[in-house]
């Protein structure tokens, strides 16, 4: 047995290991705010001696008191394990079940430092999306994994693995909640003081659900918004060479953008704050050019213009300065959106103008109060720039990161004529909604468990063979979806989208989905794929996430404040086979404001594998087109006539459309 198995198999050490510094070579989450009283101080330190021996409960206390006042929260750095951690081929992982070892992977993928954007405070991406809350939840559940067999689930609150209890072989392996709270405690500030009780995370969508797969996640939606948006606003032949889309972020999620932009084929403007995560992008080929300099930015736009090239250039500063500039200079700006992380306000999701990256993490420690001013009065600047570019014919759209909704707090010019709504278009009311979630196209995913570079290029020939044969008697409703992903999977592996474990994303339908599963179970089966197929997808789907400014906010009916819809598919996944199953609070687009669910299903080759995804990717993807088809959206109401259609045993409550004018009489 290796040492690596030997320490998982441990957990936490019998031995007190040797306090450790900070490694400075690693990018660190910001200090978050001091928000506790002294007496809540000493409820924090209780609250984590509890996984350790008493003996060592004066020592580890106060140095837990160190770390939370320096940093905001208690990591135990301490524990940090030393060997490597990334996504180890599956036979590597000590574990009594194949689905125990599967889970084991993907939650070291998600805090491997290629992909993690705190790795060390065990934080995947957008600022304090957290996969534990320190180092000791870490151990025992690894541990927990090692352990468990097929009659057994392990619970996991917020980070905490409550342990491993009875269950049967079709029950999940692991149930996972992020930050379920009383509804009259989830504000930002609840967040706040209970993260640093110890008490519950943030889990974002894909980090608390071990389900992240690098940036290349969204590059694919991304791809798509882009894509689309410029085809809303291009004139029928117009190329989309030359043109230029401006948006700011290049972090765990925003990074994505530059690459979505390049495969989209136009000039992507990218502004990031944070040099480090700029210099990362860079360096990992996922932005072009860097420029620290906005003359010398211009001087670059206007050379990429004039010869239509195709390519990605990043600005280190911050993005209002770009949009001002640009302005001034009189570059057009075709499309235009955000991706700073503004679910996340005030402890470093977005920075203001005027002050460098240095001095507003000060601030964030010592005067949240000042920071939050000073975020406030550049997002009303922000918002001022962008509605000059689009007085010139910009197509602005609001990428689902609270931008719209943290610029109207602040007091920003950025309601609609009836001041209810937006002026500006979420992209899921535009795009993703009634062009995918609708028809139930989403960010389908697998991970090749095998490490295998092999196993990847075998599972994207799969897809594609599938996708091509399912285009043949595809619908004119969805064959742009359909061209649009054979594309994406097509030209996947010269886009060199892998950062970490040999994953794909993919958007599929509910029949693409199960297709493309069936193949990849057979696979695995006969041999030709080396080790199982772990299944996902983003929580940010047709039926995962209930959110009334990105996922839903093109539902219409009132309903979109409700989270039925997230709650019915973590539970509905659960008893139809899926392996893991996770609901979160908050992902996305802020704390209190979003209710998100995701799965995992391990596909070993077996016919129970085969019953479970039929089962489980089914209900999945039907769920929410069901309930989009109540909401009496257009494109829902068709494809759920498609799947009646061809599936005997689904019976949903038809919504009978009312005629306006009857509307009209009744109200005279």
């Amino acid at each position: 047995m290796t040492t690596f198995q030997l320490q998982i198999l441990q957990g936490v050490p019998d031995t007190l290991p040797p306090k450790r510094e900070r490694d400075q070579n690693v990018s660190h989450a910001p200090k978050r705010k001091a928000i506790l009283s002294l007496e809540e101080e000493k409820l924090a330190i209780q609250n984590a001696l509890r996984y350790f021996k008493t003996e060592w409960h004066a020592e580890l206390g106060a140095e837990f008191l160190e770390e939370l006042r320096a940093y905001g929260r208690i990591y135990m750095y301490r524990f940090r394990p030393d060997y490597a951690i990334y996504a180890r081929p599956i036979s590597e992982y000590p574990a009594k079940c194949h689905q125990a070892a599967a889970i084991m992977l993907m939650i070291q993928n998600n805090l491997d430092p290629a992909v993690a954007q705190h790795p060390h405070e065990l934080i995947t991406y957008g600022g304090n999306g957290a996969v534990f809350q320190n180092w000791a939840q870490y151990l025992l559940t690894m541990k927990y994994l090692a352990e468990m067999t097929e009659e057994q689930t392990l619970h996991m609150y917020s980070g905490h693995p409550m342990g491993l209890f009875p269950s049967s072989k079709n029950a999940p392996r692991v149930v996972v909640t992020n930050g379920m709270m009383i509804p009259n405690y989830s504000k930002p500030d609840d967040w706040e003081r209970f993260n640093a009780l110890g008490v519950t995370q943030y889990g974002q969508m894909t980090a608390g659900s071990y389900m992240y797969i690098g940036p290349q996640g969204i590059v694919h939606g991304t791809t798509i918004t882009v894509m689309n948006a410029f085809r809303k606003v291009l004139k029928a032949g117009e190329d989309i060479k030359g043109k230029v889309f401006v948006t700011s972020g290049l972090g765990g999620m925003s990074g994505a953008q530059p690459k979505a932009g390049n495969i989209a084929g136009c000039i992507t403007v990218c502004a990031e704050v944070n040099p480090a995560a700029a210099v990362k992008r860079y360096e990992q080929g996922w932005v072009d050019e860097l420029f620290y300099s906005l003359g010398d930015l211009i001087k670059r736009v206007r050379l990429a213009v004039n010869n239509k090239e195709v390519i990605s250039l990043a600005y280190v500063g911050n993005i209002v300065e770009v949009w001002e500039e640009f302005y001034t200079q009189n570059i057009e700006i075709t499309v235009g959106s955000d991706q700073t992380s503004l679910h996340n306000p005030w402890s470093g999701g977005y920075y203001p103008l005027g002050l460098s990256f240095e001095e507003s993490n000060d601030l964030i420690a010592n005067h949240p109060e000042e920071f939050k001013t000073e975020v406030q009065k550049t997002l009303i600047k922000h918002a001022s720039i962008i509605n000059k570019h689009a007085s010139r014919g910009t197509y602005f759209f609001d990428y689902g990161n609270a931008f719209l909704l943290e610029a109207s707090r602040a007091g920003a010019d950025i309601m609609a004529d009836d001041d209810i709504n937006f002026k500006y278009p979420s992209y899921v009311q535009d795009i993703l909604g009634p062009m995918c979630f609708d028809y139930g196209f989403g960010p389908f995913r697998w991970v090749c468990t095998s490490g295998d570079a092999e196993d990847l290029r075998l599972t994207d020939r799969i897809a594609l063979e599938v996708l091509l044969k399912l285009r043949e008697n595809a619908s004119d409703n969805i064959a742009q979806q359909m061209d649009d992903n054979i594309k994406w999977i097509r030209d996947a592996e010269q886009n060199k989208l892998v950062v970490g474990s040999q994953a794909r994303i993919l958007y599929a339908d509910a029949l693409g989905r199960l297709r493309i599963a069936e193949a990849f179970n057979a696979a695995v089966k006969d041999g030709r794929l080396k080790d199982p197929i772990v299944l996902g997808r983003d929580h940010h789907d047709v039926s995962g996430t209930d959110s009334p400014y990105r996922e839903t906010s093109n539902i219409y009916d009132g309903s979109r404040f409700t989270a039925d819809m997230a709650i019915h598919n973590v539970i509905g996944d659960s008893f139809r086979g899926a392996t893991w199953v996770s609901i979160h609070n908050g992902g996305g687009v802020g704390w209190g404001e979003v209710i998100n669910g995701g799965f995992g299903l391990v596909l070993d080759g077996t016919d129970e594998a085969h019953d479970k995804l039929k089962q489980m990717l089914f209900f999945d993807v039907n769920n929410g087109i069901a309930r989009r088809a109540w909401a009496r959206n257009k494109e829902a109401l068709e494809a759920i006539e498609t799947e009646l259609n061809r599936s005997n045993s689904l019976k949903i409550t038809k919504a009978q459309l009312v005629d306006i004018c009857v509307l009209d009489k009744i109200f005279g």
